[in-house]
Formats: C-alpha cells, sequence, structure tokens
C-alpha cells in the first residue's frame, strides 16, 4: 500500500490526526470530546465542586469510549477476535485497575471490593447480556465459539469459588479469622494469578485453534492501519485513566450529595463507567455480528478482574494501603457474583445467541442494581 505517492493519496488519511478528525465527523458522540480538557481545567481549578465534575467526568468518557472501540475494532481486525478481546478486556480494566488502586491507597476498602464485585457482575450480565440484545435485534439468530465462552466461564467461576472461601470463614473467632483470611487471601492471589497466565498459555498458544471465530462478519468501515490503532489506543487509554482518577475522586461527595449509597456507587455507577470503553467495543462488534468479539470482551474482562486484578490489588495492599486487604467480600456481593457466574455459563452454553436471552440477563442486571438502589447505608459495612 502506497500511503504517500502524491496526489493519488489524498483521498486516504495521511496522519492519525487526519484519521481521528474523520471519525468525529462520522459520529456525533465523538463531538463531546471537548469535556476530556474541561474536565482537567475543572479538576484543577474548582476541585471542591465533587458533583459537578462526577457529570462532566462521565461526559468525557463517553467520547474516549467511542474512540478506544473504534482502535480495538482496527487491532482486533488484524490480530483476530481472541487476541482482539482479551486486549480490549486488559485496556477496558486498566481503568479499573487505575479506580481502585486509589481507593486502595485510601484505605476505602469497602468500595474497593465493591468496585471488583461489580465489574465481574456488570460485565458478565450488563455488557454480555446488552451484546446478546443488540446484535439479536439486528440479526434473527448469532453463532460464538461456545469453547471459548465456557472457557471463560469456567475461569470466571473459578476465581468466584476462590473469592466464596475466605468469606465462609468469616463465621469463626475474630482474632484467628482475620489472620487466617489474610494468610488464605494471600495464598489464593497468587494461585489464582498463576492460573491465569497458564489459561493465556492454553488459549492463545498450546490450543489456539479451539478459540477461532466461528461467526461471519458483516463487511464494515475499513480499519485503522495496525500502528495508527495502537498509538490511538495508547493515547485514549491514557486519557481514560486520568479521567477515571479525576472521576473517582468526585464520586463519593457527589454521590452523597445525590443521595446514592456507597453498595450503589461502587457496585454500579463505577462498574458503568469503568467499563465503558469495553461496552461500547462490545455492543458495536455485536451489532456487526462479531459475537465472539463480543463475548470474548465481556467474559474476559470478567475473568481477568477476578483472577487478576483481584489477586494483584490483594498484592499490592500490602505495599500501598493501611494494611492488608482480604479476599472476604460482603454475603450478598458473593451471591451476586455467583449468580452472574452461573447465568453466563447457562447463556454461553449453546453457541447460539438470540436477543430475548439479552433480556434475561439483562433482567437480572436490573434486580440487583434495584436492590442496591435501595439498600440502606452501612448494611455492607
Amino acid at each position: 500500500m502506497r500511503t504517500f505517492e502524491g496526489k493519488r493519496s489524498t483521498t486516504q488519511p495521511r496522519s492519525a490526526i487526519e484519521m481521528v478528525l474523520r471519525e468525529i465527523r462520522r459520529s456525533p458522540l465523538l463531538a463531546l470530546i471537548f469535556f476530556v480538557p474541561i474536565v482537567i481545567f475543572l479538576e484543577r481549578m474548582a476541585p471542591e465542586a465533587h458533583t459537578l465534575l462526577f457529570f462532566v467526568a462521565i461526559a468525557a468518557i463517553v467520547p474516549l469510549a467511542a474512540l478506544l472501540s473504534r482502535a480495538t475494532e482496527s487491532v482486533a481486525a488484524k490480530t483476530g477476535d481472541a487476541v482482539g478481546g482479551l486486549l480490549n478486556a486488559t485496556l477496558g480494566n486498566l481503568t479499573e485497575l487505575i479506580i481502585t488502586l486509589a481507593a486502595l491507597q485510601a484505605g476505602q476498602y469497602l468500595l474497593v471490593k465493591a468496585s471488583i464485585a461489580g465489574a465481574i457482575v456488570t460485565n458478565s450480565l450488563f455488557m454480555f447480556g446488552g451484546a446478546f440484545l443488540i446484535g439479536g435485534l439486528k440479526h434473527h439468530l448469532q453463532e460464538f465459539n461456545r469453547v471459548n465462552a465456557r472457557f471463560q466461564a469456567s475461569l470466571l467461576f473459578l476465581a468466584t469459588i476462590a473469592i466464596l472461601v475466605p468469606s465462609l470463614t468469616s463465621g469463626l473467632d475474630r482474632t484467628p479469622a482475620a489472620e487466617f483470611s489474610q494468610q488464605l487471601s494471600l495464598g489464593l492471589a497468587i494461585l489464582l494469578i498463576a492460573v491465569y497466565g497458564l489459561g493465556m498459555v492454553f488459549s492463545l498458544k498450546t490450543h489456539k485453534e479451539l478459540f477461532a471465530s466461528v461467526g461471519q462478519a458483516e463487511a464494515g468501515e475499513k480499519p485503522w492501519p495496525l500502528s495508527i490503532g495502537i498509538v490511538v489506543l495508547i493515547v485514549v487509554t491514557l486519557l481514560v485513566a486520568m479521567v477515571s482518577e479525576i472521576f473517582v475522586g468526585s464520586v463519593q461527595a457527589a454521590a452523597q450529595h445525590l443521595g446514592l449509597t456507597p453498595a450503589f456507587v461502587g457496585f454500579i455507577v463505577i462498574a458503568l463507567v469503568g467499563g465503558a470503553a469495553e461496552m461500547t467495543t462490545a455492543f458495536s462488534a455485536a451489532r456487526a455480528n462479531r459475537l465472539d468479539l463480543s463475548v470474548g470482551i465481556a467474559l474476559g474482562s470478567a475473568a481477568q478482574i477476578a483472577l487478576f486484578v483481584a489477586p494483584v490489588l490483594v498484592l499490592v495492599s500490602y505495599f500501598i494501603g493501611p494494611q492488608p486487604m482480604s479476599l472476604e467480600f460482603w454475603p450478598g456481593a458473593v451471591a451476586m457474583m455467583l449468580v452472574a457466574t452461573m447465568a453466563a455459563t447457562l447463556l454461553s452454553n449453546g453457541g447460539h445467541a438470540a436477543w430475548y436471552a439479552g433480556v434475561m440477563a439483562l433482567a437480572v442486571y436490573a434486580i440487583f442494581a434495584l436492590t442496591l438502589f435501595l439498600l440502606p447505608p452501612g448494611v455492607t459495612q
């Protein structure tokens, strides 16, 4: 491909800036990109305006998520849906990791654990079900690689069991139970990270033929060159991380002003905002009949949070937290994670998707969201 041959190349974008500007003209949502410098400026000039920063940060994340979605789709077109799904899950979870690290350093362990549990449930139900619904409204019946889906669901189930075990020991005598729970959490964190690493070797190297896409993708917009897609991914991910840090700094005060409970903020609000980029990609991929990419993002992201992000936070808490964090969650969070894992397993079992399956998954998520919204403050303390 020649891109610098005089006037004959004028119909193609010649730089990353020109390509991004063309995408902004095509998608009206990208016009919100001006909220990015605004929220950074407001955070410097009026850091006490928490409610305003809360809403402006959300508005800034939306166009960044759209750009991240487009760039990830371009990279996935070159690398395949399995690697593309892993790449998007990793970059999307970077936002969650930064948010939880900030809360961890401040000693807000309830918010950290609510964010972890909420991200797992949101990805397994809201993102997974939303992809089924959006894809099913355009396509009568969609197919996806059920081996990949069941593999991710199995990893998620394993991690949920690892989180369940420390929570079951909380009924013992408090002094030995606290020490035992912490030691157990440390051992489980190391084990889960090892299992996640071996899972990557299994799916991307030794048995990668089992994870090939089965859906027929529609011909859509021409993907960006790989180098442009990678550059945009890096830049936008850094901006998302920066805006997310502003968001987490204002979310608690804003939530208190708006009358939202801490459990709802961590479980629903932070999970939805932190996963906005992944959701944009998963939904657009499902509409383009690339359900393997959607499933890889949704379940892969949930499994990565449970097997990698949560254990890493346990290890990091020994260095930046006021005290080590355990994997002991409150019973309601554990129950919701178990239900979400079982729902994802059932939905991924057949290798086919229709819009009503997505409705059922979203209904379960709505039940959880309504419960947490009405939950009195302090119940999960």
